[in-house]
């Protein structure tokens, strides 16, 4: 009887631990986010032959970026600006169409339809290329386990070779501030007021505040954006900031530079903002209907469990990576986006994905942080990538520089949108572009030719030499190059 007991107990030992182990579904990589740097990477991970699952929380994909970001606030500039237009520059062009009013209702609906349309997209790469999709919440429990607590209800474990943290970002908080969404807002709330507000102020005068401001102010609010830097676009190029913020200054929006806010209070229905002066200590206090508060993000990690692995976030809540690699202080556990250092760019971080992935695959990866652009998505555009003038200043680089005007465009003359410059800064010596910066109708894009030309080590004059069609915005970043190396033919 001993002798077929003992077998009998260690064989149903060994099955229960089997059935422990295989009752937790493995996978090759699992990403931790399911926003533009993590749905990139999980895609990149399935293409290369790995067996892949995304975590995400949302009951779509695309992370902030594609539901309450990016994506529907380009909706909004490029309706408020169609609405704009209509009002206020169809009848110089020869175009009569009577009385134009807003309906609010349907411009946010028209914004609904876009994201939906692209989240839904991923989705379908998701299923296309066998990426499992787990709705829910992903906590670490160890460097090869995660605990999904699904939206569904439940948890389910799981275990993976390499995980990739891709959680983003949230809206930094202000003090003296009390988030509601609806008069004291983020972008989040921003992108669905339920009506167009009196007067709104906005905090903080970089990418996001511009953006979402220039929405409400085309769409007739009166718009005061409170800057505490004594410029507006931290990281343009000085020279192109002053011209920016003259611009939308000319289009209606107020601005205080150089002010620092202290806090805020309701009463009345309406938001009092109680601010001073940054260097003479001035008070005053500013009124408005809705707050917009823009002053920038900080990584998202609430409950992923760093701590039950051993990583420690840095003063600013952001997971360091511990090489080239994008490794955390866990070999196989990396991090991308905005959870970590760098520019909290979508396209940065989706570059970063599939670097993570292709070093996971094969060891070899690839991000050139030099060649990152940033763009605004006003009116007109402003663009940039590698260097400005300061910068080159501080790091005593001799340098070049060529611009040329938008007013001396052909194509921009023709359709009456000839505002701004592209301005060219290249190595005095070797002629290798180093920066460039554009403010002007279609800057997001002409950027692209910029960063090529970089990416390459190209130099001003091979941009020159290289044909471009008539007409075309892009002549100007042409004759910018032309004007570093040499000169400029029509200007």
């Amino acid at each position: 009887m001993l002798r077929s007991f003992v077998p009998k107990t260690r064989s149903s030992a060994i099955w229960q631990v089997a059935r422990t182990y295989s009752s937790a579904k493995e996978f090759d990589t699992v990403v931790i986010g399911g926003g533009p740097g993590g749905y990139v990477a999980a895609i990149k991970a399935a293409q290369l032959g790995q067996k892949v699952a995304c975590i995400e929380k949302r009951e779509t994909l695309g992370g902030t970026c594609l539901n309450v970001g990016c994506i529907p606030s380009k909706a909004m500039l490029n309706n408020s600006h169609l609405f704009h237009e209509a009002k206020h520059g169809f009848a110089k062009r020869g175009i009569d169409v009577g009385e134009v009013k807003l309906n609010l209702d349907q411009l946010l609906a028209d914004k609904d339809k876009a994201v939906s349309g692209l989240t839904r997209g991923i989705e379908m790469l998701f299923k296309k290329n066998k990426v499992e999709w787990l709705k829910g919440t992903g906590t670490l429990k160890s460097a090869n386990s995660i605990d999904v607590t699904l939206n569904a209800g439940g948890t389910e474990s799981i275990t993976a070779k390499n995980i990739i943290i891709a959680t983003g970002s949230e809206p930094s908080p202000f003090p003296g501030f009390e988030i509601d969404e609806k008069q004291i807002v983020t972008s989040t709330g921003a992108l669905a007021l339920e009506k167009v507000p009196e007067k709104m102020i906005v905090i903080g005068g970089g990418v996001i505040g511009l953006e979402l401001g220039s929405v409400w102010s085309r769409l007739g609010s009166e718009v005061t954006v409170v800057e505490y830097l004594p410029a507006i676009g931290a990281g343009m190029d000085a020279e192109l900031a002053k011209a920016f913020q003259r611009t939308l200054s000319k289009q209606g929006i107020k601005f205080k530079t150089g002010t620092k806010v202290i806090d805020s209070q309701k009463k009345d229905g309406k938001v009092l903002v109680n601010v001073e002066g940054a260097k003479n200590g001035k008070k005053e206090t500013l009124e408005a209907d809705v707050v917009l508060l823009s002053v920038g993000r900080r990584p998202y990690t609430e409950g992923l469990g760093l701590e039950n692995v051993g990583i420690k976030p840095d003063a600013k809540g952001r997971i360091e990576m511990a090489d080239g690699q994008f490794r955390t202080s866990v070999a196989n556990i990396r991090v991308i986006g905005d959870a970590t250092v760098g520019p909290m760019l979508a396209h940065k971080a989706e570059e970063e994905g599939i670097a993570a992935v292709e070093y996971i695959t094969n060891g070899h990866g690839h991000v050139n942080y030099n060649v990152i652009p940033s763009v605004i998505y006003t009116h007109p555009e402003v663009a940039w990538v590698g260097k400005n003038e300061q910068q080159l200043k501080e790091e005593g680089v001799k340098y070049k520089i060529g611009s040329f005007p938008f007013a001396a465009n052909s194509r921009a003359k023709t359709i009456d949108d000839a505002e701004g410059i592209v301005k060219i800064i290249t190595d005095a010596e070797t002629d290798r572009i180093l920066g460039a910066h554009i403010i002007g109708p279609n800057a997001g894009e002409m950027i692209a030719e910029a960063c090529l030309a970089m990416e390459y080590g190209g130099s001003a004059e091979d941009v020159a030499r290289t044909c471009h069609a008539h007409p075309t915005m892009a002549e100007a970043f042409k004759e910018a190059c032309m004007a570093a190396y040499s000169k400029a033919i029509h200007f």
